[in-house]
Protein backbone atom coordinates (compact mmCIF):
# COMPACT_ATOMS: atom_id res chain seq x y z
CA UNK A 1 0.00 0.00 0.00
CA UNK A 2 1.42 3.10 -0.71
CA UNK A 3 2.17 6.25 1.77
CA UNK A 4 -0.33 8.18 0.52
CA UNK A 5 -2.97 5.56 0.13
CA UNK A 6 -2.13 4.60 4.00
CA UNK A 7 -2.55 8.29 5.18
CA UNK A 8 -5.56 8.32 3.30
CA UNK A 9 -7.26 5.44 5.00
CA UNK A 10 -5.93 6.72 8.43
CA UNK A 11 -7.83 10.17 7.93
CA UNK A 12 -11.00 8.37 6.23
CA UNK A 13 -11.35 6.10 9.31
CA UNK A 14 -11.32 9.04 11.27
CA UNK A 15 -13.53 10.52 9.77
CA UNK A 16 -16.03 7.80 9.76
CA UNK A 17 -15.83 8.02 13.50
CA UNK A 18 -16.17 11.73 13.96
CA UNK A 19 -18.52 11.94 11.02
CA UNK A 20 -16.67 15.03 9.03
CA UNK A 21 -16.76 15.00 5.46
CA UNK A 22 -13.37 14.27 3.55
CA UNK A 23 -11.78 17.51 2.02
CA UNK A 24 -10.21 17.03 -1.33
CA UNK A 25 -10.45 13.79 -1.21
CA UNK A 26 -8.67 13.20 -4.60
CA UNK A 27 -5.32 15.25 -3.33
CA UNK A 28 -4.82 12.58 -0.71
CA UNK A 29 -5.26 9.62 -2.79
CA UNK A 30 -3.87 10.77 -6.37
CA UNK A 31 -1.07 13.63 -5.33
CA UNK A 32 1.84 13.38 -3.60
CA UNK A 33 1.18 16.57 -1.23
CA UNK A 34 4.31 15.58 0.92
CA UNK A 35 6.44 16.27 -1.81
CA UNK A 36 5.11 19.38 -3.21
CA UNK A 37 5.52 20.78 0.83
CA UNK A 38 9.11 19.91 0.21
CA UNK A 39 9.48 21.19 -2.78
CA UNK A 40 7.68 25.05 -1.39
CA UNK A 41 10.14 24.79 1.02
CA UNK A 42 12.95 24.31 -1.04
CA UNK A 43 11.95 27.72 -2.94
CA UNK A 44 13.12 29.56 -0.11
CA UNK A 45 16.32 28.36 0.38
CA UNK A 46 19.03 29.99 -0.58
CA UNK A 47 21.97 27.80 -2.43
CA UNK A 48 24.93 30.67 -1.53
CA UNK A 49 24.60 30.51 2.50
CA UNK A 50 22.66 27.17 2.92
CA UNK A 51 19.77 28.78 4.94
CA UNK A 52 16.69 28.88 4.47
CA UNK A 53 15.00 32.14 4.42
CA UNK A 54 17.98 33.94 5.24
CA UNK A 55 16.61 37.72 5.01
CA UNK A 56 14.48 36.70 8.76
CA UNK A 57 17.39 37.61 10.69
CA UNK A 58 15.68 37.05 13.56
CA UNK A 59 15.50 32.85 13.36
CA UNK A 60 16.95 31.92 10.24
CA UNK A 61 20.12 30.19 11.40
CA UNK A 62 18.44 27.87 14.34
CA UNK A 63 15.12 27.34 11.59
CA UNK A 64 17.39 26.26 9.40
CA UNK A 65 18.45 23.79 11.39
CA UNK A 66 14.93 22.43 11.73
CA UNK A 67 14.57 22.88 8.11
CA UNK A 68 17.32 20.33 7.60
CA UNK A 69 16.10 17.93 10.12
CA UNK A 70 12.70 17.83 8.29
CA UNK A 71 14.32 17.82 5.17
CA UNK A 72 16.07 14.34 5.65
CA UNK A 73 13.91 12.89 7.93
CA UNK A 74 11.34 13.34 4.39
CA UNK A 75 14.35 11.46 2.24
CA UNK A 76 14.92 9.07 4.92
CA UNK A 77 10.88 8.44 4.99
CA UNK A 78 10.73 8.24 1.37
CA UNK A 79 13.66 6.87 -0.18
CA UNK A 80 14.17 10.08 -2.07
CA UNK A 81 17.42 12.05 -2.67
CA UNK A 82 16.72 14.63 -4.63
CA UNK A 83 18.00 17.10 -2.15
CA UNK A 84 20.84 15.27 -0.72
CA UNK A 85 23.20 17.80 -2.62
CA UNK A 86 21.63 20.70 -0.79
CA UNK A 87 21.48 19.08 1.89
CA UNK A 88 25.38 18.45 2.37
CA UNK A 89 26.47 21.77 1.27
CA UNK A 90 24.07 23.46 4.46
CA UNK A 91 26.26 21.48 6.60
CA UNK A 92 29.27 22.29 4.40
CA UNK A 93 28.50 26.03 4.67
CA UNK A 94 26.99 26.33 8.49
CA UNK A 95 29.38 24.33 10.16
CA UNK A 96 31.80 27.13 9.57
CA UNK A 97 32.36 29.25 12.97
CA UNK A 98 29.55 31.89 13.87
CA UNK A 99 29.89 35.09 12.63
CA UNK A 100 27.86 36.31 15.80
CA UNK A 101 29.49 33.36 17.83
CA UNK A 102 33.04 32.58 17.25
CA UNK A 103 33.48 31.32 20.72
CA UNK A 104 32.19 28.08 19.59
CA UNK A 105 34.46 27.38 16.72
CA UNK A 106 31.97 26.21 14.37
CA UNK A 107 30.23 22.49 14.25
CA UNK A 108 27.41 24.54 14.72
CA UNK A 109 28.35 25.22 18.50
CA UNK A 110 25.92 28.10 19.40
CA UNK A 111 25.45 30.67 21.91
CA UNK A 112 22.86 29.30 23.66
CA UNK A 113 22.87 25.29 24.10
CA UNK A 114 18.98 24.74 21.92
CA UNK A 115 20.00 26.36 19.12
CA UNK A 116 23.10 23.39 19.38
CA UNK A 117 20.97 21.11 19.83
CA UNK A 118 18.55 21.77 16.62
CA UNK A 119 21.34 21.26 14.50
CA UNK A 120 22.94 18.19 16.77
CA UNK A 121 19.38 16.18 16.12
CA UNK A 122 20.17 17.18 12.39
CA UNK A 123 23.58 15.41 12.18
CA UNK A 124 22.37 12.65 13.60
CA UNK A 125 19.36 12.06 11.00
CA UNK A 126 22.22 13.36 8.61
CA UNK A 127 24.46 10.17 9.53
CA UNK A 128 21.08 7.77 9.45
CA UNK A 129 20.23 8.39 6.15
CA UNK A 130 23.87 8.93 4.52
CA UNK A 131 25.93 6.44 6.79
CA UNK A 132 28.66 8.94 7.20
CA UNK A 133 30.26 8.79 9.87
CA UNK A 134 31.93 12.78 10.12
CA UNK A 135 27.96 13.78 10.73
CA UNK A 136 28.16 11.46 13.68
CA UNK A 137 31.12 12.95 15.27
CA UNK A 138 29.67 16.52 14.02
CA UNK A 139 26.68 15.17 16.55
CA UNK A 140 29.39 14.32 19.32
CA UNK A 141 31.31 17.71 19.38
CA UNK A 142 27.71 19.14 19.76
CA UNK A 143 26.86 16.86 22.51
CA UNK A 144 30.07 17.42 24.35
CA UNK A 145 29.68 21.50 24.20
CA UNK A 146 26.37 20.87 25.60
CA UNK A 147 26.94 19.52 28.44
CA UNK A 148 29.96 22.13 29.49
CA UNK A 149 26.96 23.83 30.21
CA UNK A 150 25.33 21.43 32.56
CA UNK A 151 25.23 23.73 35.82
CA UNK A 152 26.41 22.15 38.93
CA UNK A 153 25.81 25.30 41.47
CA UNK A 154 22.10 25.78 40.98
CA UNK A 155 18.66 24.12 40.48
CA UNK A 156 20.63 21.11 41.38
CA UNK A 157 21.55 20.14 37.59
CA UNK A 158 20.40 20.58 34.21
CA UNK A 159 21.22 22.60 31.13
CA UNK A 160 20.92 26.56 31.00
CA UNK A 161 20.24 28.08 27.83
CA UNK A 162 21.76 31.17 27.60
CA UNK A 163 25.79 30.82 27.38
CA UNK A 164 27.19 34.31 27.50
CA UNK A 165 25.41 35.17 30.15
CA UNK A 166 25.15 31.65 31.87
CA UNK A 167 21.79 31.75 32.75
CA UNK A 168 18.16 30.25 32.34
CA UNK A 169 16.78 26.43 33.02
CA UNK A 170 14.57 26.31 29.92
CA UNK A 171 12.75 23.27 29.24
CA UNK A 172 13.86 23.01 25.44
CA UNK A 173 17.19 22.90 25.64
CA UNK A 174 17.37 20.10 28.06
CA UNK A 175 14.68 18.16 26.24
CA UNK A 176 16.99 18.50 23.13
CA UNK A 177 19.82 17.19 25.37
CA UNK A 178 17.75 14.47 26.41
CA UNK A 179 17.11 13.39 23.11
CA UNK A 180 19.82 13.48 21.49
CA UNK A 181 22.49 11.62 24.02
CA UNK A 182 19.65 8.72 23.86
CA UNK A 183 19.61 9.09 20.42
CA UNK A 184 23.53 9.14 19.90
CA UNK A 185 23.18 5.65 22.23
CA UNK A 186 20.89 3.90 20.12
CA UNK A 187 23.14 4.95 17.44
CA UNK A 188 26.39 3.91 18.74
CA UNK A 189 27.31 0.05 19.46
CA UNK A 190 28.63 -0.63 22.77
CA UNK A 191 28.36 2.45 24.15
CA UNK A 192 27.62 3.60 27.63
CA UNK A 193 28.73 7.21 28.48
CA UNK A 194 25.65 8.75 26.58
CA UNK A 195 22.87 6.81 27.79
CA UNK A 196 24.28 7.84 31.56
CA UNK A 197 23.92 11.24 30.49
CA UNK A 198 20.56 10.69 28.92
CA UNK A 199 19.24 8.88 32.30
CA UNK A 200 21.30 12.10 34.32
CA UNK A 201 19.20 14.68 32.14
CA UNK A 202 15.82 12.49 32.30
CA UNK A 203 15.80 12.15 36.60
CA UNK A 204 16.92 16.44 36.69
CA UNK A 205 13.88 17.08 34.53
CA UNK A 206 11.71 14.54 35.63
CA UNK A 207 11.66 16.08 39.03
CA UNK A 208 12.67 19.78 38.07
CA UNK A 209 9.28 20.56 37.84
CA UNK A 210 8.82 21.56 34.16
CA UNK A 211 6.41 19.17 34.16
CA UNK A 212 3.09 20.96 35.28
CA UNK A 213 -0.09 19.12 37.45
CA UNK A 214 -1.89 19.42 33.97
CA UNK A 215 0.99 17.23 32.27
CA UNK A 216 1.88 20.21 30.18
CA UNK A 217 5.36 21.33 30.33
CA UNK A 218 6.01 24.88 30.81
CA UNK A 219 9.05 27.15 29.46
CA UNK A 220 11.65 26.69 31.36
CA UNK A 221 12.32 27.43 35.97
CA UNK A 222 12.36 30.47 37.88
CA UNK A 223 15.68 32.65 37.73
CA UNK A 224 16.23 32.31 41.38
CA UNK A 225 17.37 30.30 44.33
CA UNK A 226 13.98 28.87 44.25
CA UNK A 227 14.01 27.15 40.64
CA UNK A 228 10.45 26.41 40.13
CA UNK A 229 8.60 26.16 37.39
CA UNK A 230 8.12 29.30 35.64
CA UNK A 231 4.53 29.26 34.42
CA UNK A 232 5.14 30.38 31.48
CA UNK A 233 3.72 29.35 28.26
CA UNK A 234 3.16 25.78 27.37
CA UNK A 235 4.43 26.03 23.86
CA UNK A 236 3.57 23.38 21.37
CA UNK A 237 7.28 21.92 21.02
CA UNK A 238 7.80 22.06 24.73
CA UNK A 239 5.12 19.25 24.37
CA UNK A 240 6.82 17.92 21.04
CA UNK A 241 11.06 17.39 21.99
CA UNK A 242 9.80 15.32 25.19
CA UNK A 243 8.06 12.98 23.45
CA UNK A 244 11.33 12.20 21.11
CA UNK A 245 13.74 11.90 23.82
CA UNK A 246 11.51 9.33 25.81
CA UNK A 247 10.87 7.22 22.93
CA UNK A 248 15.20 7.29 22.46
CA UNK A 249 15.17 7.09 26.33
CA UNK A 250 12.62 3.64 26.11
CA UNK A 251 14.49 1.89 23.35
CA UNK A 252 17.62 2.78 24.56
CA UNK A 253 16.80 0.92 28.54
CA UNK A 254 13.99 -1.30 27.10
CA UNK A 255 11.82 0.58 29.59
CA UNK A 256 8.32 1.11 28.70
CA UNK A 257 7.64 3.44 31.01
CA UNK A 258 9.11 6.36 29.76
CA UNK A 259 6.24 5.82 26.99
CA UNK A 260 4.01 6.12 29.63
CA UNK A 261 5.17 9.18 30.89
CA UNK A 262 5.49 10.25 26.96
CA UNK A 263 1.70 9.37 26.22
CA UNK A 264 0.83 11.34 29.24
CA UNK A 265 1.93 14.30 27.65
CA UNK A 266 0.78 13.82 24.10
CA UNK A 267 -2.48 13.10 25.66
CA UNK A 268 -2.84 16.07 27.70
CA UNK A 269 -2.01 18.03 24.74
CA UNK A 270 -4.55 16.84 22.69
CA UNK A 271 -7.39 17.59 25.55
CA UNK A 272 -6.11 21.09 26.14
CA UNK A 273 -8.59 23.91 25.08
CA UNK A 274 -5.47 25.83 24.51
CA UNK A 275 -3.30 23.64 22.39
CA UNK A 276 -5.94 21.58 20.27
CA UNK A 277 -8.90 23.63 18.75
CA UNK A 278 -11.89 22.06 17.14
CA UNK A 279 -9.17 18.39 16.62
CA UNK A 280 -6.29 20.97 15.32
CA UNK A 281 -3.14 21.26 17.00
CA UNK A 282 -2.80 25.48 17.45
CA UNK A 283 0.39 27.43 19.08
CA UNK A 284 -0.73 29.66 22.41
CA UNK A 285 0.26 32.77 20.51
CA UNK A 286 -2.71 33.29 17.56
CA UNK A 287 -1.28 35.16 14.58
CA UNK A 288 1.91 34.86 12.58
CA UNK A 289 3.02 38.38 13.87
CA UNK A 290 2.73 37.43 17.59
CA UNK A 291 4.95 34.10 16.94
CA UNK A 292 7.60 35.42 14.69
CA UNK A 293 10.15 35.16 14.63
CA UNK A 294 10.45 31.79 16.72
CA UNK A 295 7.04 30.21 17.34
CA UNK A 296 6.21 29.65 13.44
CA UNK A 297 7.74 26.42 13.40
CA UNK A 298 6.82 24.83 17.00
CA UNK A 299 3.81 22.74 16.15
CA UNK A 300 5.68 21.18 13.00
CA UNK A 301 8.00 19.99 16.11
CA UNK A 302 5.21 18.58 18.39
CA UNK A 303 3.92 16.41 15.81
CA UNK A 304 7.51 15.18 14.40
CA UNK A 305 7.56 13.96 17.64
CA UNK A 306 4.05 12.69 18.31
CA UNK A 307 4.64 10.74 15.10
CA UNK A 308 7.49 9.13 16.98
CA UNK A 309 5.68 8.23 19.80
CA UNK A 310 2.63 7.05 17.94
CA UNK A 311 5.30 4.53 15.85
CA UNK A 312 6.65 2.87 18.97
CA UNK A 313 3.28 2.00 20.65
CA UNK A 314 1.05 -0.69 19.77
CA UNK A 315 -2.23 0.53 17.96
CA UNK A 316 -0.90 3.98 17.03
CA UNK A 317 -3.53 5.76 19.32
CA UNK A 318 -2.21 9.51 17.64
CA UNK A 319 -2.33 8.67 13.79
CA UNK A 320 -5.79 9.21 12.94
CA UNK A 321 -5.19 12.94 15.28
CA UNK A 322 -2.21 13.66 12.76
CA UNK A 323 -3.79 12.51 9.69
CA UNK A 324 -6.77 15.12 10.46
CA UNK A 325 -4.20 17.91 10.65
CA UNK A 326 -2.73 17.15 7.69
CA UNK A 327 -5.70 17.23 5.76
CA UNK A 328 -6.96 20.48 7.72
CA UNK A 329 -2.96 22.23 6.73
CA UNK A 330 -3.83 20.87 2.98
CA UNK A 331 -7.22 22.29 2.66
CA UNK A 332 -7.22 25.76 4.50
CA UNK A 333 -3.90 26.63 5.18
CA UNK A 334 -2.22 26.98 1.40
CA UNK A 335 -1.63 29.97 -0.39
CA UNK A 336 -4.30 29.86 -3.12
CA UNK A 337 -2.51 27.67 -6.21
CA UNK A 338 0.94 26.98 -4.45
CA UNK A 339 1.57 24.47 -1.27
CA UNK A 340 3.64 27.54 0.46
CA UNK A 341 1.71 26.79 3.61
CA UNK A 342 0.87 29.73 6.57
CA UNK A 343 0.80 29.51 10.32
CA UNK A 344 -2.73 28.91 11.31
CA UNK A 345 -3.33 25.14 10.33
CA UNK A 346 -7.33 26.01 10.28
CA UNK A 347 -6.38 28.44 8.00
CA UNK A 348 -7.48 31.27 6.30
CA UNK A 349 -3.50 31.60 4.58
CA UNK A 350 -2.03 34.33 6.20
CA UNK A 351 2.10 34.90 5.56
CA UNK A 352 4.65 32.78 4.30
CA UNK A 353 7.88 31.68 6.78
CA UNK A 354 10.43 29.41 6.91
CA UNK A 355 8.65 28.43 10.27
CA UNK A 356 5.37 28.04 8.83
CA UNK A 357 6.66 25.97 5.45
CA UNK A 358 8.81 23.48 8.04
CA UNK A 359 5.95 23.37 9.95
CA UNK A 360 3.93 22.05 7.67
CA UNK A 361 6.69 19.29 5.93
CA UNK A 362 7.33 18.13 9.73
CA UNK A 363 3.36 17.57 9.71
CA UNK A 364 3.07 16.10 6.40
CA UNK A 365 6.18 13.88 7.21
CA UNK A 366 4.09 12.39 9.84
CA UNK A 367 1.27 11.60 8.19
CA UNK A 368 3.35 9.53 5.64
Amino acid sequence: MSTILQWTTRFFAFIGLTGSTPIARRALSDLNMTRASVDAMMSLYDEATGLWDPNNQGSSWWQSGVALHALVNYMINTGEDDYLSQAINTVEIQRKPLAWWPEGDGEFRADSTDDTGWWALAMTSMYELTSNYEYLEIAKLDEAYMYEYWNTTTCGGGLIWNIPAETYHNAISNELYLELTARLHNLIPGDTTYLQRSLQEWQWFSKSSMINAENLVNDGLTDDAACVNNGRTTWTYNQGVILGGLVELSHATEDSSYLDTARAIADAVIESAELVQDGTLTEPCNTIQDCEPNGTSFKGIFVRELAKLNDALSGHPYAAFIAANAQTAYANARREGTDLYGFKWQGPFDDITIGTQEAAVDLLVAAL
